[in-house]
């Protein structure tokens, strides 16, 4: 674990595109790497990457954001070149919200921040509003706000322990593939072709030198038990297993991930949803859960859509969003459509365009 940290923090290979710069920060609770474009003094624009990404996922777009905004894209705990802290899943995402928040105030920023979550850190960012005031959201095909497999539309979970959800759902050789740093794409299960088929629509190409820097980044996560995917446990209930207590995919269960609270913020921040129409990852039947893949018959043994039903994700965040602007907050929703799960890099162009719109609004309300 720390000879792959010392190994992303002296990787001579790194080149940052113009105006992006790159430093390492010790704060009270982790030391983090954050990529920085913009003034010091300008509006604090905070990008959190989600679950086997880092930063430079984002930093494509920096060099493209007005200078009025200070834009940081961190390294959050497990990933990239920040310190490989364990992640305390029995938190859901509080750990990433407090490490953020730590490294704000040793960045010196004081105004709240716009903040945007990708996937696993919406439910990161949505965290620290509940504990903090923000200038904004935008939730970039988030988590949904019940969290990740093994759940009803309202929230209530199939079975009690939360079984079908967690780090033991994880594909084995996927595991062991990131664990051997494999970048090649001589498997279906290797990070690049998950990449390729999963991550942006199977209809886009990144260019080669690009995806060979993100495949790189990616290589750098803290694999075991309390990074990805998290320690496994066992349960007496289909398909077998449940929730642990560390890393990141025990963090998105249900049993711990839960976000709708924000709709009794006050005063609630402007919230602006975009979400890639072909995303495969948060879907209404991803085949990534166990509902759907039960009911697809890839799972033997699945008990039934009424004890065991797909879970409807999309649906899920369109259901909270809409109860957060009944109870008073602005919601925006662009849907991209034929993007995957990376709008903002299958549709970078549009989807920047989107965001600086709100952006810009969101700073100039009254």
């Amino acid at each position: 674990m720390l000879d792959r940290y010392d190994r992303g923090l002296h990787d001579q290979r790194v080149t940052l595109l113009p105006g992006v710069r790159s430093r390492t920060v010790d704060t009270d609770r982790i030391r983090m790497h954050v990529l920085e474009s913009g003034p010091d003094d300008g509006i604090p624009v905070v990008l959190v990457h989600g679950n086997l990404s880092t930063g430079r996922f984002f930093e494509h777009l920096m060099p493209h954001v007005p200078d009025r905004y200070r834009v940081l894209a961190p390294d959050m705990r497990s990933f990239g070149r920040s310190e490989p802290a364990p992640l305390d899943a029995t938190r859901g995402l509080a750990d990433w919200a407090d490490d953020l928040d730590a490294l704000l105030r040793a960045l010196g920023v004081d105004a709240p921040p716009h903040l945007t979550g990708w996937s696993t850190a919406g439910a990161a960012i949505t965290r620290f509003a509940l504990d903090r005031p923000v200038a904004s959201l935008t939730l970039l095909d988030p988590v949904s706000p019940f969290g990740y497999g093994a759940v009803r539309r309202d929230g209530t979970p199939v079975f009690d322990d939360h079984a079908g959800s967690g780090a033991g759902g994880t594909n084995p050789e996927v595991v062991s593939r990131l664990a051997s740093g494999d970048s090649s794409d001589e498997s279906p299960f290797s990070i690049r072709s998950v990449m390729r088929s999963s991550y942006w629509s199977p209809s886009f190409t990144l260019p080669a030198d690009r995806e060979d820097v993100l495949v790189d980044e990616v290589l750098l996560s803290v694999i075991g038990d309390g990074g990805y995917p998290g320690d496994r446990a066992a349960s007496p209930n289909w398909p077998g297993f449940g929730p642990g207590t560390s890393g990141i995919l025990n963090a998105l269960s249900p049993k711990y991930c839960r976000w709708d609270a924000i709709v009794g913020l006050g005063p609630k921040p402007p919230i602006l949803w975009t979400h890639g129409t072909a995303d495969l990852v948060v879907a209404d039947g991803s085949m990534l859960e166990f509902g759907t893949l039960g009911a697809a018959g890839v799972v033997p043994g699945w008990p039934g859509a009424e004890v065991f039903p797909p879970q409807p994700m999309v649906t899920q965040i369109r259901d909270v969003l809409e109860r957060y602007a009944a109870a008073g907050g602005l919601v925006r929703i662009e849907m991209f459509d034929g993007s995957g799960h990376g709008p903002h890099v299958d549709a970078a162009e549009h989807w920047l365009t989107v965001f600086l719109d709100f952006l810009a609004g969101a700073v100039d309300q009254p």
